[in-house]
């Protein structure tokens, strides 16, 4: 049939022709987000490496100090804490996700713990009050500081949790020193 149509031409142009074959790497760099310095989690993330992998180290230190305050705070609480500490692991695993989108490397956190003193249930909902606003305001500001976008809608949702956080941890102080008053 294309001896009738065409009979001067080849129907297999690319088979025979090496000069025009792609090799490998340049045939990747045609598949929909495969390019060598995407505009999404890309080099303009890179920069903010340092700063994800902080993050993911606070994150999962949160997560450890609301597992911990959740065992020794009132019944009425305990739900409140567990369910924040799942939130800030997701936060951490969230951020892991978009470092390995960045580097193609897994992250692996580190496993010290911090100092978390049992017994001063009112200061430590302070403590973490003030934590989960300053989070908030850094993911904001690094939010502003990186024009990949992907990332940036990334650390805004964060920045939103955060300031939600907080607002719980006032919630839980504000119950927990209006029962003090009442005593």
């Amino acid at each position: 049939v294309w001896k009738r149509v065409a009979p001067g031409e080849d129907p297999y142009p690319m088979a025979d022709n090496a000069n025009t074959q792609m090799s490998a790497q340049d045939s990747e760099l045609t598949l929909p987000g495969a390019e060598a310095n995407p505009c999404c989690m890309g080099s303009e993330a890179r920069e903010l490496l340092a700063v994800l992998e902080g993050y993911i180290e606070e994150e999962l230190e949160d997560r450890r100090r609301y597992l911990a305050l959740s065992r020794q705070a009132p019944s009425w609480a305990r739900q409140t804490l567990r369910d924040m500490a799942e939130e800030e692991n997701g936060h951490a695993r969230r951020l892991m996700a978009a470092r390995y989108l960045i580097t193609g490397q897994p992250y692996r956190p580190n496993l010290v713990c911090g100092v978390f003193c049992p017994g001063r249930w009112a200061e430590e909902l302070r403590r973490s009050y003030h934590e989960e606003v300053c989070g908030g305001l850094n993911y904001a500001r690094t939010a502003d500081g990186t024009t990949d976008v992907c990332l940036v809608k990334l650390l805004n949702e964060l920045s939103e949790d955060e300031y939600r956080h907080a607002e719980r941890l006032m919630a839980l102080l504000e119950r927990s020193l209006g029962r003090q008053g009442n005593c």
